[in-house]
């Protein structure tokens, strides 16, 4: 399998996330990502600056924060437009392909606030158990 996303690849074969050397795992890498999950429900409501997602999303650093749109933004899910201000002006806004993302990310974090009680319970059964 190709693994580097530059190389076209071959639409003969069958992309398996499950394979080895899959380039779809890069993709699942990508959306599966805490940060990734935070930033586009950011986004969900429009287009923010750098600093506006920092705030929302608690705990991301800086260096996070701009690793993660460049990556989402190489991966077509985020544009970046610069204002021809002074001081310029950079926004995020999640694209058509990014917009996508909103449903099932969104499922993920409403499961998790439901099902919270039942982690933390099984967490502290746990950690009985394994004392």
């Amino acid at each position: 399998m190709v693994t580097d996303p530059s190389l076209p690849v071959d639409p003969s074969l069958a992309l398996d996330p499950y394979a080895d050397g899959c380039p779809t795992r890069r993709v699942l890498d990508r959306i599966g990502d805490r940060w990734t999950v935070l930033i586009v429900g950011t986004l969900d409501s429009g287009p923010h600056r750098f600093t506006d997602i920092r705030r929302r999303v608690s705990g991301i650093s800086q260096k996070m924060l701009t690793q993660t749109l460049r990556g989402l933004e190489r991966d077509g899910l985020v544009t970046r437009t610069v204002f021809a201000e002074v001081p310029p002006r950079v926004e995020y806004e999640l694209t058509a392909a990014g917009r996508t993302l909103i449903a099932p990310l969104k499922a993920l974090e409403e499961w998790s606030i439901a099902h919270f009680g039942d982690v933390r319970e099984a967490w502290v059964d746990y950690d009985e158990r394994t004392a």
